[in-house]
């Protein structure tokens, strides 16, 4: 019936491929042999949600169990969603075109702090109550997950359970248990009960009682009725065997990343002080180059596509590359299949790799300096050097390359006027080098593109400390930098500084902003990683509204001793490491590479620590 009303009001919409469904490789089940039904929800619009690689890899996870069906929820765009509450359509999923409300379980991914406002968004055209408080036993259970669960408490009341790292192994224990306690006719609260004490991985926030001391910051977090005072992340330990779908379901319509995406290996051994997903993903796990070169050719063969990604957090750094390039290279260039690597290290670079890989086309290079000058790369511990850009600059300029783009940060700890200055020093050494260069294209002028973005001080890192920088000097140092560019030559953009700061506030608080979230959504804040849709001045007015101070959040440096609103949860590296490479990051001193020498930082099961990994 949903998906006939639907239907009548796809002429109405833009993009109405988004809503119809029934796309090349969608799992279609019969209801009736099906135990436990999942809607698993992207909240932004479906050519974002479709070019995520986690919601393919789950949706297949879930739907290799007979008797679990997992269908696609995608957040309708604000045209469809008036639509839909005129005409008092409930928000459904793609396959069956049943309503949420009708399914098991409702699990929204949350990759980024601009979606915090979509959940409620979500649950508001599914007629789904906000808190977890509020919901009895008709509605389904609302499952959380994604990177932002590592500090999931500003929007930990909305959910009834969240999922705490990698999901292909813990999802289907989840939808196993539940089959399990729904066959026995227990209650949702004995259902969370067994969720919190039986599985590894889950975080039920209403077993978790919070206090506050007389400043504000938090006192205790106790875990109550038997739950674990630490939930530990759950994570793949063989890579080899993490599940992958070749067969995915094809979109209608185009989406923001239309290939094939291979994750080479998880992890990364280069701890940036500033990164949350390289501490997170810890340990390092390497999938093997046969598994993946059948991977690929599958993938394509499967979906058609004519470009293969390769993906990790350095990809460089992959100890089997030249292997693995090799074996991809011998059949993509003769099937003109584009193969791109990205995230490449400056300091890993080898004019070798470049020419294999980068054989069919010649396209721009993208690296990450991360910083102006050495002092402050030292403090990030980045690990990169500007002799590292100028060889990897002079090999692509040597090539007939005639664009750069270098992605920096603003803000850091420890940062001053000299390393902003520095970004457009390092960049004018860039386009010096394109003209002194005997080997760049006649006749042709360069174009370095300089990204900066807004430090945000992220749970789990060793800046996780800090605090960050006031708003206003966020702003005086993109206008330095802007007055240090004096070339064309140089094209630079940066990150709308009011975007981080609110980033910043969720990033590093606790489950008093979910009022604030709530207060935000009723004024009308949705789709804030959009920009045409970001209201400063409304964020600030929810704030103000719930008695709020985001100053405390995001300008508050957190003592080592202070209880953090994150540490039920042990994401694999010890808050003692934290604490030691924030302390090393002050005295500027590098922390090698975890090949080179392991930190310490405490992942369990470390290949390299225990001397396992591949050579």
């Amino acid at each position: 019936m949903i998906r006939q009303d639907i239907e009548k009001l796809l002429k109405y919409v833009e993009k109405p491929g988004r809503y119809t469904g029934g796309e090349e490789g969608e799992i279609i089940k019969d209801k009736s042999a099906v135990d436990v039904r999942v809607a698993f929800a992207f909240p932004d619009l479906y050519e974002i949600g479709m070019s995520n690689l986690g919601l393919k890899i789950l949706y297949s996870c879930l739907n290799r169990f007979d008797g679990v069906w997992c269908e696609r929820v995608f957040a309708p765009a604000l045209d469809m969603a008036e639509k839909m509450k005129e005409r008092s359509i409930p928000l459904w999923a793609l396959e069956s075109g049943d309503s949420v409300r009708d399914f098991d379980f409702f699990a929204v991914t949350v990759q980024y702090e601009g979606l915090y406002t979509n959940i409620l968004y979500l649950l508001e055209l599914a007629g789904i109550p906000f808190y977890a408080s509020e919901r009895d036993e008709s509605y389904p259970i609302i499952l959380g997950g994604g990177p932002c669960t590592y500090n999931p408490e500003p929007f930990c009341e909305f959910f009834d359970i969240l999922s705490i790292g990698e999901g292909e192994e813990a999802l289907p224990e989840l939808a196993l248990l539940y089959r399990d306690s729904k066959a026995k006719g227990e209650s949702k609260k004995e259902f969370l009960h067994r969720v919190a004490t039986e599985l590894r991985g889950f975080y039920v926030p209403s077993l978790y009682d919070v206090e506050y001391d007389g400043e504000g910051k938090i006192s205790s977090i106790t875990a109550k009725d038997g739950a674990p005072e630490i939930i530990e992340k759950r994570f793949v330990s063989d890579f080899n065997t993490a599940h992958y779908p070749t067969a995915q379901v094809i979109p209608y319509i185009e989406t923001v990343h239309d290939r094939a995406t291979i994750e080479i290996f998880r992890g990364c051994i280069r701890g940036c002080r500033f990164c949350q997903a390289g501490m997170v993903t810890r340990p390092v796990r390497e999938r093997d180059p046969e598994l993946l070169d059948n991977m690929a050719r599958d993938t394509v063969n499967a979906c058609g596509y004519e470009e293969i990604g390769v993906s990790s957090l350095s990809t460089s750094d992959y100890t089997r590359l030249p292997e693995l390039t090799d074996k991809l290279l011998s059949w993509t260039q003769d099937e003109k299949i584009n193969l791109s690597l990205p995230s490449l290290r400056l300091d890993s670079f080898t004019k070798e790799l470049m020419d294999k890989v980068m054989s069919l086309r010649k396209s721009g290079l993208t690296f990450a300096p991360e910083a102006g000058t050495q002092r402050l790369r030292d403090v990030i511990n980045k690990g990169v050097t500007e002799d590292d850009l100028i060889r990897a600059a002079t090999w692509a300029f040597s090539t007939g390359r005639t664009s750069i783009k270098l992605y920096f940060m603003s803000g850091l700890p420890t940062e001053r006027d000299e390393d902003t200055v520095g970004i457009a020093d390092l960049a004018q050494k860039v386009v010096n080098l394109y003209y002194a260069s005997p080997d760049r294209p006649k006749g042709k002028s360069v174009t370095v593109s300089v990204s900066v973005s807004c430090f945000v001080p992220k749970p789990f890192t060793p800046f996780q400390f800090e605090p960050q920088e006031k708003l206003e000097e966020l702003q005086r140092r993109q206008m330095l930098l802007k007055e240090s560019i004096t070339t064309k030559k140089v094209r630079y953009t940066w990150h709308e500084a009011r975007v981080s700061y609110i980033e910043a506030v969720f990033s590093r608080g606790d489950r008093r902003l979910s009022r604030a979230i709530v207060e935000a959504y009723r004024l009308g804040q949705v789709f804030d990683a959009w920009s045409e849709h970001f209201d400063f001045e409304r964020w600030l007015t929810a704030f103000k509204n719930v008695d709020i101070d985001p100053d405390f959040y995001a300008y508050r440096r957190f003592e080592y001793t202070d209880v953090l609103p994150w540490d039920m949860i042990d994401a694999g590296v010890s808050k003692e490491f934290l604490i030691r490479e924030n302390k090393k990051a002050h005295e500027e001193r590098l922390t090698p590479d975890c090949r080179t020498a392991c930190a310490g930082c405490g992942a369990p099961e470390c290949a390299i620590r225990e001397g396992r990994e591949k050579k």
